[in-house]
């Protein structure tokens, strides 16, 4: 009753209004009950269900779930791990099933006792958000950029990156790249798609929509490309595939066809973990820490419901191009695909001609923060 005593004071209102809002009452006037809720965001209100629990953080999905997705898997580990610095703890939130059609979001986090919230969101649900946002309940997006200045938000910026990604296989000689990506016209994926068109666009290469593939993100998707670029008469010499299970499965399909990577067809992907060590060749790639956004999304968090900070976050964290061996200059004469089964061959002189055309020389490439070579 405390609390319930202490949102009545603050809000100007009496403990039965502030009872009939927490519970969602149709006899609450709406601009009432949101001031209700705000307050009780604000004091870390959490209804008494059993026992009073004070530390408990959600992981929320404004859409359809994709816990096993790599970006995803990565997020909750860090998560997790900046949670347990502060003896914090994550509950995994089921928006789509649990709320009821007749509360807000801020009264369903309440009921689920919860005392801040990390939201993962595509471009159809953002506005979700932003009402999450208006109801002034702690949380933080991953993944997504807002311009609404009440809106937390963590991510990576992968455009720029991107863009340099196909530029280094403009470099190698290439001219007819291809890009894949999600289906689902996310911020992310729509940043890579845009790097790659402004690469193309500044050596005065046309952009071929016909060889700007949209599949989902899964292994199956990723074969499904590889088979649709390699049936091409015209086909490409180089595809930059923006997801990493995108580009694993390409690669897998790959050696089923017989497609000699680099030597054939040159492979960029991305990765937001250390998937590009898990194939062969390793993949060149633009990398983010996926789990680092996690890590410091939680423990902004923690510091926000806490009272510790009460700065906004609205924070990018950039990504790195790595060189490894599934790109090289592109062959002198395309063939079909061999019969199923040949190997890949590994590209001995990707790194060295980029070193060239850059005047750096093989080693020289790592001089530049952002581009890795994992050659000794």
């Amino acid at each position: 009753m405390s609390s319930v005593r202490k949102i009545a004071e603050l809000a100007g209102v009496s403990i039965t209004t502030v009872s009939r809002a927490l519970n969602n009452d149709p006899a609450v006037k709406p601009q009432t009950s949101k001031k209700v809720l705000r307050v009780a965001s604000r004091v870390g209100y959490v209804p008494s269900i059993g026992r009073r629990i004070t530390t408990n953080i959600g992981f929320a999905y404004t859409q359809e779930r994709t816990l096993t997705h790599p970006f995803d898997s990565a997020v909750m580990e860090g998560v997790v791990r900046g949670l347990d610095e502060h003896r914090f703890d994550l509950v995994i939130i089921n928006v789509q099933r649990d709320k009821r059609p007749d509360e807000s979001h801020a009264q369903f986090f309440l009921r689920k006792g919860l005392r801040g919230v990390i939201l993962r969101t595509m471009a159809a649900t953002r506005h979700v958000c932003c009402t999450i946002a208006d109801s002034e309940f702690p949380h933080v997006v991953i993944s997504e950029q807002f311009d609404a200045p009440n809106v937390n938000f963590i991510d990576g910026d992968s455009r720029h990156d991107s863009a340099r990604a196909v530029e280094y296989l403009i470099s190698l000689g290439h001219r007819r790249i291809a890009f894949a990506m999600h289906t689902i016209p996310d911020r992310d994926h729509l940043d890579r798609f845009e790097g790659y068109r402004e690469a193309l666009a500044k050596h005065q290469i046309s952009l071929d929509e016909e060889i700007v593939f949209r599949y989902p993100f899964t292994l199956a998707g990723g074969g499904t490309v590889m088979e649709m670029l390699m049936s091409r008469g015209d086909r490409p010499t180089a595809i930059f595939l923006a997801d990493p299970l995108l580009g694993v499965g390409a690669v897998k399909k790959a050696h089923e066809m017989g497609v000699r990577i680099p030597d054939e067809l040159s492979v960029i992907g991305f990765d937001d973990t250390d998937m590009r060590h898990a194939v062969h060749p390793t993949l060149t790639a633009v990398c983010q820490n996926a789990n680092q956004l996690g890590y410091e999304a939680s423990r902004w968090l923690v510091r926000a419901v806490t009272g510790a900070t009460t700065e906004p976050l609205r924070k990018t964290i950039p990504t790195f191009f790595e060189i490894n061996q599934s790109t090289a200059p592109p062959p002198t004469r395309l063939r079909r695909p061999a019969n199923r089964g040949e190997q890949a061959i590994d590209g001995t002189t990707a790194l060295e001609q980029y070193g060239k055309t850059q005047g750096l020389g093989s080693r020289g490439v790592g001089r530049d923060a952002n581009i890795r070579s994992a050659r000794p």
